[in-house]
């Protein structure tokens, strides 16, 4: 192995190992320092090592193997078992391939991953390419199927975070429609029922400034585009959202993110909670600017 692939650090005060791995692994991402952490690539005086948190002493050793052992992950894994691999998908990856795009997706990121453990990856759902947040594979069949046959007696709730322009009234509400899609993919709201799909959003206001609102949103139906297309028409289109009337775009992304699912374990029958942290940008965005009262 390249002396490269090895760093070692002489440590001159108490810090704890992850803060200073943070501070001193340099070129190497966040998530890719904990991914190090996790695989058992640090070790302290000569031991290996995972705990984040452990605190470092005056004259400890600590060595980093750069050596990839796994497949660098652009994005953090939220949650994994033997069945089940969970993620906060960055906006901007497309979860599968498309005509245009074979390798940069959450797919193939996952995949490569998976293949150094000998399992396999199986699609259950997807999220729009600038939607980010949590995204959930199976690693086999079984699994795969469990899911996609009994998804809605098995997700018992859907969470994400939408920042829309201006202040939604009321501050709490459901909006019910029948969505239609067009030949162009286009989505949008019909009262021919008999040519839409049955669409419940339920909503609520979690901040606000001048211009923008932090939105609470849960699904009591999953259609293609059904928030985006029930924002867009109460008048609060997405930020970013060009597709369905945005005319703003603060963070250069769409403003749409996943950040909560409940289901029950086809398996193991036990109530996962999973939760992926609210983007950095859209908090920051109600830091800005206060509210006329």
């Amino acid at each position: 192995m390249s002396k490269k692939e090895i760093i070692q650090f002489n440590i001159t005060k108490e810090i704890p190992l992850l803060e200073f791995l943070y501070k001193n692994v340099k070129g190497k991402s966040k998530n890719v320092i904990k991914s190090l952490l996790k695989n058992g690539q640090v070790s302290v005086n000569n031991n290996k090592e995972t705990q984040f948190n452990l605190r470092l002493k005056k004259n400890d050793t600590v060595k980093v193997d750069l050596k990839r052992k796994y497949n660098e992950l652009p994005f953090p894994i939220i949650y994994e078992d033997d069945s089940l691999i969970i993620i906060n998908k960055p906006s901007g990856l497309l979860t599968i391939a498309t005509d245009k795009e074979k390798e940069k997706t959450a797919y193939h990121f996952i995949k490569k991953y998976l293949q150094t453990k000998n399992q396999n990856v199986f699609i259950v759902h997807r999220l729009d390419r600038d939607t980010s947040g949590i995204l959930l594979f199976a690693k086999n069949e079984k699994m795969k199927l469990m899911l996609q046959k009994h998804w809605n007696t098995i997700t018992l709730k859907r969470g994400y975070i939408a920042i829309i322009e201006g202040n939604i009234k009321p501050e709490i509400g459901t909006i019910r429609s029948y969505l239609k899609e067009e030949k162009n993919t286009f989505v949008h709201s019909t009262k021919n029922i008999m040519e839409g799909k049955l669409a419940i959003t339920g909503y609520r206001v979690k901040q606000k400034n001048n211009d923008y609102s932090m939105v609470e949103v849960f699904l009591e139906t999953g259609r293609k585009n059904q928030i985006r297309v029930h924002m867009s028409e109460s008048g609060h289109p997405i930020i970013g959202d060009t597709k369905y009337s945005s005319i703003t775009n603060p963070l250069n992304r769409l403003g749409l993110h996943s950040n909560l699912l409940k289901i029950v374990h086809p398996f193991s029958k036990k109530v996962m909670t999973i939760e992926a942290e609210i983007p950095k940008e859209f908090t920051h965005l109600f830091k800005t600017k206060e509210v006329n009262q």
